[in-house]
């Protein structure tokens, strides 16, 4: 192979041109194979780049740089080389050399079209179409870029070129040339597409932070090509009718960009973005039937289109486009069915077969524009294409579209019957599932397709979405018209969302007899909107009656839920996943009407009581293996639940359930914790038969009982999910509408297939519909809407020194963070603060961890000229991130001092001139580099929270999901506070929060925070955090900690240090073990340097320094006061007070929390008592006694703080 290249080589140096153009073929086959040709495209720059050769060799030469890497010193020449071929007399040379630009890198593109700028605007007037395409082709890439942006930000000379350039770029749409005017129509495609997306400039490198003025030039441009594309549309319209059809898609895009610019009004929101200094006189006021006018003319021009058999990607363009312009004020119905009736042909044309997903995507994202008896017709061919779409994400987008559209027309089609319309045929929700195959689907048992999962869920969640207050439209869009729909027909009732629900969970009832391999996710869904709306309906009343004030709809819609609860009760014997037999059982036992039960069907096996305790018997004696290790510890605690909540509200369903309590008390299957509760379920169970009068109070002293037994269950089973039990007895007898169990399972079961499939489709599911009711405005949105106000305009962030204070240059830098695309940009700032002028220096910038640069290359390398003393020069680097990893930039600072030396002079002859064979020997007089002064600069650390992203969840989600991420890290961190105890007890008076001292920087995290105060008393506190990796990944993190009141503030000195428990969950172990890497580097992160991690010895070591110093306090006060009567007791008071205290050290959060507090409160009272009553008497009192008490006081404080809240909310 070396003498292969050699060969390629010895032709390149030759003058012949042909020799050099097999060389090139040769030199680029070698590249398609995937051999290094590194050596080649050096000799290329070199023989062929930086000297005279023809149009074809400079082509390929160009060719062969693209598909390499060439080092700064190559760049360097190669641009010498491009500069000089603007001036060759061949226009195809330079059209050669103009269409390098685009490859350029964007930290030497700006001073190169700086210099050549007036070789750039001749290029438009040349006579050579070839020059004329290259030119438009080229620059229509490169001027839309954010780098070109920033450039002109900063130089006025060159926006004012840059602006006349998209001048001449738009008058070249009508171009002699077919060709010229082709790629002059996707130049200005390219610079509103950019104006929406940054597409381009993300491909390009850089991810530059917006500023004012880069906004204000950009959209200064966009507006004067709209301008000019409103103005010249006739002419432009006839233009593209003379252009080859193949090339008419290009002319679509731009056209109805423009017009629908001006049609909608957008372009003097672009216009005011843009500061214009353009006067009234410029900008042509086009009154509103002008505008109509404008858009009836276009679509004119596009509709032949649509019908013909053409080639099928311009029918989806013009389609697509046609759409946009039904969605204008004055835009008709009739234009987007046309397109979408086009549309939908493509589906079965086989050479368009592989953009279904786009076909189907453009049409569920429009269904809103069509009239209701047209979106009707389309839902039964829409899910069948739906179906057999590949991609998850596409298939959710257009289930949550079709869901959403399908629950508008059905409030729609309801207010208009309510307004006196003639009903309309099919718009209820059951037409969904009309099709025969999703109807077999939904009522067969052991179907194994996943669609009808993914439907079920769609469904359920677009109610749950319909049910939250609308989000506000200021922008116009396709949005509106489903927004103006929902309003119109939510409009007279806040719960007019509950009709179209009622109807989903009578159509997908089928679904609680689904046996789908574990799956649950779609089936909870169901029982979640089930529970809800028996909620809402109040289904334990019974029906309400007209004399109560029910209107005819709510007695109607009533009926309907007391009906389902009945059939839902029948079909708990054909159940086929034994965790939903429980959960229906709760479901239904929560909200059944007791009260309306026939009493004379008693005996009747057939009656709904009966079934109920029946199932509820055979889930508590299951020992059935896969009930075991699927759930059975909580589905024995649902059914405890529900049987105490029935027999408390029921005699005869008490008589009945304490029964089937006290046989599964006494069988085998129940463990101690079981047996408890089943004592208490009983106790409960036989006060309220005794005392009916009290059916709707629990005693207080079995509140107290009860948590008691939480604490319990807590310390025994700390994996299990309390909050089940604790909602029953919190509850009273009264629904609260929550669902409180979760497809979520236990830690160990994290990884089966089923709970990893769950899991993902609720991922799907749950991004699809939120990205559709709730999306996240883009950022020109947010300008648009709010203006140059918008909070979207960041402040790039405080830069780091990497330099010491004696280096001869000094380097700062700061990064910028784009998760969407998964990168990161370095921004440095290089200074020279000697006095010599440095002509070069070079900025090495190496990677370690997660980093890696997008073309391959190991290190990036900045070559910088001519560094003056003092001033300032900037450049960046970007690379990708490929997982959760810390992750390091290590710059180096390479500058020559002696560069340039022995040198003859750098070569300014012209090619016609000189013979090039001289030429070539003056070319390789190289300047003499010298030996390089190396600077090793300190790494650029990436924190690890740059790689988080804030993941909002609910705190029962989190709740739920926290005890089945498989992954922890535990560790303990330390922070001083300043400050006595007094001044902490103030700031609580006056509500500033007595603790977190040490956390406060944790706000400016990448962390969702998602409650605090678990127990809110002033003993301690435990916060949330949630979180998601660039990756996807969950993190979970939770603080425990006292707070300062707690401490004994009479003792304490003016600094005192707090330590805090972190503990860190996620949903993969490679997570928590890069954090456990370096916990010190992980608590800098994110309290930047406030918190100190303790290692586990240094914890012991000083909570046995505080126990000795307690115990020296204590000695001190015994020895203070008055020698007690009977001095044993208080001694063992001591002793015990002290044994409690080593004990806590091992103990759960809570219960140490409680202690503390009590402690607090019983070393006071304790306190004031021996001044006047003598010796305390707690010594007497048992463990139990003690532990019992701090629960009251702990559940009183609790108890008070929520009636103090309760009594502000209502007032």
């Amino acid at each position: 192979m070396d003498i292969v290249y050699a060969q390629i080589q010895a032709d390149l140096r030759s003058n012949d041109a042909l020799r050099q153009t097999n060389a090139l073929l040769q030199a680029l086959q070698h590249c398609a194979a995937g051999r290094d040709v590194s050596v080649l495209a050096k000799s290329a720059v070199e023989e062929i780049v930086a000297s005279p050769a023809s149009a074809v060799c400079k082509k390929l030469a160009f060719g062969l740089i693209r598909a390499t890497r060439l080092t700064a010193d190559l760049w360097e020449i190669a641009c010498t080389g491009i500069r000089t071929d603007f001036d060759f007399p061949d226009p195809d040379v330079t059209a050669a050399a103009v269409s390098i630009l685009a490859s350029i890198p964007s930290y030497r593109l700006g001073k190169l079209i700086s210099d050549c700028n007036k070789e750039i605007s001749n290029c438009f007037d040349s006579p050579s179409d070839n020059l004329r395409l290259s030119i438009t082709e080229t620059l229509g890439c490169i001027l839309a870029r954010d780098d070109l942006v920033t450039l002109c930000e900063n130089n006025v000379n060159l926006l004012d070129r840059v602006s006349l350039w998209w001048t001449r770029i738009g008058q070249n749409m009508l171009d002699r040339a077919d060709s010229v005017s082709k790629v002059a129509f996707e130049s200005v495609g390219r610079l509103f597409k950019e104006f929406d997306s940054k597409r381009m400039s993300r491909l390009a490198g850089d991810k530059l932070v917006d500023s004012e003025n880069s906004l204000a030039i950009r959209s200064n441009w966009v507006s004067s090509m709209v301008d000019f594309v409103w103005k010249k549309r006739n002419a432009l319209m006839a233009r593209s009718l003379v252009l080859p059809v193949e090339n008419f898609r290009v002319t679509v895009f731009p056209l109805v960009y423009a017009v629908k610019a001006v049609a909608s009004g957008a372009v003097e929101v672009i216009r005011k973005l843009s500061k214009s200094s353009r006067g009234a006189n410029n900008v042509v006021d086009s009154g509103n039937a002008e505008r109509f006018v404008g858009v009836s003319d276009v679509v004119t021009h596009l509709v032949p289109f649509l019908e013909s058999s053409l080639d099928p990607a311009l029918i989806f363009e013009v389609g697509i486009n046609m759409l946009s312009l039904a969605d204008v004020p004055g835009g008709k119905p009739e234009w987007a069915a046309a397109s979408i009736i086009a549309i939908l042909t493509l589906w079965d044309r086989q050479e368009y077969s592989s953009a279904r997903e786009s076909i189907v995507r453009a049409v569920v994202t429009n269904l809103n524009l069509l009239d209701l008896h047209m979106q009707v017709s389309l839902f039964k061919r829409l899910l069948l294409m739906v179906r057999n779409l590949r991609a998850e994400s596409d298939r959710m987008h257009a289930l949550a579209c079709i869901c959403r559209t399908a629950l508008c027309v059905d409030l729609f089609a309801k207010e208009s019957v309510r307004r006196g319309q003639k009903p309309l045929a099919g718009t209820d929700i059951a037409s969904l599932f009309e099709d025969v195959r999703i109807k077999e689907d939904l009522h067969s048992v052991t179907s194994k397709s996943l669609f009808r999962e993914e439907l079920v869920a769609s469904l359920v969640e677009s109610c749950f979405q319909l049910s939250l207050p609308l989000p506000e439209q200021k922008n116009s869009g396709t949005e509106s018209r489903v927004i103006g729909a929902l309003a119109y027909g939510t409009g007279y009732g806040a719960l007019n969302w509950t009709e179209p629900a009622l109807e989903v969970v009578e159509v997908c009832r089928p679904c609680v007899k689904w046996d789908c391999d574990g799956r649950i996710y779609a089936i909870d869904c169901y029982l979640k909107l089930l529970v809800r709306l028996c909620h809402i309906y109040d289904t334990r009343g019974g029906v309400k009656k007209l004399k109560d004030g029910a209107s005819q709809d709510q007695i109607l819609n009533e009926t309907r839920l007391q009906n389902l609860q009945r059939e839902l009760v029948k079909d708990l014997r054909e159940v086929n996943n034994p965790r939903i037999c429980a959960r229906l059982i709760w479901a239904i036992g929560e909200h059944i009407d007791l009260e309306g039960l026939d009493p004379l069907l008693a005996d009747d096996p057939e009656d709904p009581l009966n079934i109920i305790v029946s199932n509820i018997h055979k889930v508590l004696f299951n020992i059935d293996s896969s009930a075991t290790t699927a759930n059975r510890l909580q589905d024995v605690q649902a059914v405890l639940l529900c049987s105490q909540q029935l027999g408390s509200r029921h005699a005869r369903a008490g008589q009945l359930l304490m029964k089937e309590v006290e046989e599964f008390r006494s069988n085998s299957l129940a463990d101690s914790v079981n047996k408890h509760q089943c004592r208490l379920i009983l106790q409960r169970i036989k006060y309220v038969t005794n005392h009916p009068e009290s059916r709707e109070f629990i005693p207080f002293f079995w509140l107290l009982q009860y948590q008691r037994c939480l604490g319990i269950l807590q310390h025994q089973r700390c994996f299990q999910k309390p909050f089940l039990i604790v909602r029953a007895w919190a509850g009273v007898s009264e629904t609260r509408g929550d669902y409180p169990f979760s497809h979520h399972k236990l830690t160990v079961q994290f990884y089966e297939a089923s709970a990893a499939q769950d899991r993902k489709l609720e991922g799907l599911v749950h991004k699809a519909i939120l990205e559709l009711w709730r999306p996240d405005p883009s950022e020109l949105t947010l300008l648009l809407t709010k203006g140059i106000d918008s909070t979207f305009l960041k402040v790039p962030p405080s830069a780091l020194t990497l330099t010491g204070s004696s280096d001869p240059c000094y380097v700062e830098a700061y990064h910028l963070t784009d998760a969407s695309d998964g990168r990161i940009t370095l921004h440095l700032k290089v200074l020279n603060l000697t006095e010599l002028e440095l002509n070069r220096v070079d900025i090495r910038v190496g990677l370690s961890g997660a980093l890696y640069y997008m073309d391959g290359s190991p290190q990036a390398v900045r070559q910088l000229r001519n560094l003056v003393s003092q001033d300032p020069v900037l450049c960046s680097v970007t690379s990708g991130v490929s997982h959760f990893e810390r992750c390091a930039l290590w710059v180096q600072v390479l500058y020559y001092p002696f560069y340039g030396s022995g040198v003859a002079g750098d070569y300014e002859g012209d090619y016609a001139e000189d013979d090039p064979q001289i030429m070539r020997q003056k070319r390789s007089l190289r300047p003499e580099l010298g030996e390089p002064v190396i600077l090793r600069c300190q790494p650029y650390k990436i924190p690890l929270t740059e790689l988080l992203l804030p993941h909002k969840i609910s705190p029962v989600e989190y709740f739920r999901l926290w005890p089945s991420l498989p992954a922890i890290v535990e560790y303990t961190g330390a922070y001083t506070y300043e400050g006595s105890g007094f001044t902490a007890t103030a700031a609580q008076q006056y509500g500033a929060s007595p603790f977190l001292s040490g956390l406060k920087s944790l706000s400016s995290k990448p962390f969702h925070r998602v409650c605090s105060h678990i127990l809110r008393t002033v003993a301690g506190f435990q916060l949330c955090f949630a979180a998601k990796t660039w990756h996807g990944g969950f993190v979970g993190m939770m603080i425990f900690g006292a707070s300062e009141v707690s401490r004994n503030v009479d003792l304490g000195d003016e600094t005192t240090t707090m330590m805090c428990k972190f503990v860190v969950r996620a949903s993969d172990a490679s997570i928590t073990k890069e954090i456990g890497s370096d916990l010190q580097g992980w608590l800098d992160d994110i309290t930047d340097g406030g918190v100190e991690y303790m290692p586990e010895d240094e914890v012991k070591e000083a909570s046995v320094e505080r126990l000795r110093i307690s115990m020296e306090r204590i000695a001190l006060l015994k020895a203070a006061q008055p020698p007690p009567k009977p001095p044993k007791s208080d001694d063992e008071e001591e002793e015990e007070e002290e044994e409690e205290e080593k004990e806590e050290e091992g103990e759960g959060e809570d219960k140490k929390k409680k202690k503390k507090k009590k402690k607090g409160k019983e070393k006071e009272n304790g306190e004031e008592d021996d001044k006047a009553k003598g010796p305390s008497t707690l010594s007497k009192l048992t463990p139990e006694e003690v532990e019992h008490r701090a629960l009251q006081a702990a559940v009183l404080q609790e108890w008070h703080m929520l009636c103090k809240s309760r009594s502000t909310k209502v007032n």
